[in-house]
């Protein structure tokens, strides 16, 4: 277990420093522009989501509205496709525990094993990839405790335990109780992956931006909350320059 910790905060400090090395260029690139606005911030949407709380569809919402890729399974492909795998078998390792992942995916793959510390790795690096420029949104897989904070807006999607039950019954035609037992197990699962590599609770608020109520709030609703505030912090980022530095 300590091993796949060391392996996950070296690949969490790999990409913090890639973005520094970013934001470094950056700004040197800003003081030859001198005498105009800069550009808004390329910002990334990172959503954390409750079991049910329909965040795949408010990401999809987001993604229309802003003309930007969305990455839920999409990631997972990604992933997949890097380490040579087909992406329903990382499907039962995504967001579990490694005992899950002995017992499943070492009897499904002849070629060997994939330990959660290559599949957390390569997870890191793909994210990295895809938003080095910004303008995307990231479903889950942790991302609001990894991505940096100056250019992420961190979004918490959560709803009253029955609607998120409701929501899964109707999606998956499940009885009351298979979908009790799934939205219970999909939410533990996920508590758990976010705190053995990334050491946070996603549960708590301080960790967000901005955490939306998907019982009160409808889809479009959400999704226009979250552009709402994703367009005033990238509005705080743009800088006017009137003269050259160092003038």
């Amino acid at each position: 277990m300590m091993n796949a910790i060391n392996g996950s905060e070296r690949f969490v400090e790999a990409m913090e420093k890639s973005h520094r090395l970013r934001d470094a260029e950056k700004h040197v690139e800003a003081q030859a522009g001198f005498g105009r606005k800069s550009a808004p911030a390329a910002f990334t949407i990172a959503l954390s989501r409750e079991a049910g709380a329909r965040g795949t569809l408010v990401a999809q919402a987001i993604g229309e509205r802003l003309g930007w890729p969305v990455y839920d399974r999409e990631l997972l492909q990604r992933v997949a496709d890097e380490m040579g795998l087909r992406a329903s078998l990382l499907e039962g390792v995504d967001e579990k525990q490694k005992s899950w992942l002995q017992e499943c995916i070492e009897s499904f793959l002849a070629r060997g094993t994939v330990s959660e510390t290559a599949y957390v790795r390569h997870l890191l690096e793909t994210l990295l990839a895809v938003t080095a420029r910004g303008q995307c949104v990231i479903v889950g897989r942790g991302t609001p405790h990894i991505l940096p904070q100056a250019t992420t807006l961190r979004v918490r999607l959560v709803g009253n335990l029955e609607d998120r039950i409701e929501a899964i019954r109707a999606s998956l035609q499940l009885s009351h109780a298979e979908a009790a037992r799934w939205v219970d197990k999909k939410d533990r699962e996920r508590t758990q992956f976010v705190k053995d590599h990334f050491h946070k609770d996603p549960a708590s608020p301080g960790d967000y931006d901005l955490i939306l109520n998907s019982s009160r709030f409808s889809v479009s609703e959400c999704a226009d909350l979250i552009v709402e505030a994703l367009l005033r912090l990238q509005a705080r980022t743009q800088v006017v320059r009137s003269e050259p530095v160092g003038v």
